[in-house]
């Protein structure tokens, strides 16, 4: 063979020597390549940019929960077709196996720096975060537990808003959860509000901005209709950072924007604050 004739590289073929996709995340507001580890250990928080990623439900109960408190309630719900939509059950089904998730939210009962708190966790990978009848109804039963045991209750919100594909139905969540929520102010006990990337429609135009305390992750958006569809109907320029939670801290709508750092942390000095001595 002559000394300019190269072999031929050859394509590897045994696993071990191929690159995961998933090894590294690129950053959507930096651009940063992250390696997926990293990300995972740091919270899904850009290490560059303290851009907050999109959590999962169960991720966010490890994140807030005292070590072996958190159990989960109300795990056996699941939507039917009520309307007949097409295709609908199959697709419920397909994002069942999928996520390991029954529907778009998680509930459980735990307890945050000693406080006992009834949690609901909304998951946007789950027909994104769309709240149908079973959604409603955990919501409700994780509020009416709380109330029951003389538990705050704590909604982690992130959705697209109500789900079309059940109609009525998905619209009538919104007034039976802000319904259970007016019981449990009655019983003099804390609901608090956590804003997540998205927050949207009917979702926030009825449980997730009514709490006694509104916390927001940084730069989630808030609102009801998109900018575009906003934008639409006004005719109008929109403000700078429009949507955001910026923007609602600065207009009232929410009272603290808190990096998912310090989560834990101030959950549990807010529970402090306004749970009823025992």
């Amino acid at each position: 063979m002559g000394i300019f004739d190269k072999p031929r590289l050859k394509r590897a073929t045994r696993s071990g020597d191929s690159v995961p996709d998933d090894l590294w995340t690129k950053c959507p507001d930096c651009g940063e390549i992250i390696h997926t580890l990293d990300l995972k250990q740091n919270n899904l928080v850009c290490t560059k940019c303290s851009h907050h990623f999109l959590m999962g439900a169960f991720d966010r109960f490890e994140l807030i929960a005292d070590e072996g408190t958190f159990a989960e309630t109300e795990n056996d719900l699941i939507s039917t077709n009520p309307l007949g939509f097409a295709n609908y059950a199959e697709k419920t089904e397909l994002l069942r196996s999928k996520t390991g998730l029954k529907d778009a939210v998680v509930t459980g009962k735990l307890e945050i720096g000693g406080h006992p708190a009834m949690v609901a966790v909304m998951d946007f990978k789950f027909f994104a975060g769309s709240m149908g009848s079973v959604v409603g109804e955990k919501i409700t039963r994780a509020i009416e537990q709380a109330t029951a045991e003389k538990r705050a209750i704590i909604i982690f919100s992130s959705s697209s808003g109500a789900r079309m594909q059940e109609g009525m139905l998905s619209l009538m969540q919104m007034a039976k959860t802000c319904g259970a929520l007016a019981l449990h102010s009655e019983a003099k006990l804390p609901y608090i509000s956590v804003f997540t990337h998205p927050t949207t429609g009917g979702v926030t135009a009825s449980f997730a901005t009514i709490g006694d305390i509104n916390i927001a992750e940084p730069k989630c958006m808030i609102g009801f209709a998109g900018p575009r569809v906003v934008k639409e109907t006004t005719h109008q320029d929109l403000p700078p950072g429009f949507q955001t939670a910026e923007f609602m801290l600065e207009h009232g709508l929410v009272d603290a924007i808190v990096p998912r750092r310090d989560l834990q942390r101030k959950l549990a000095c807010y529970l402090g604050y306004t749970m009823p001595e025992k």
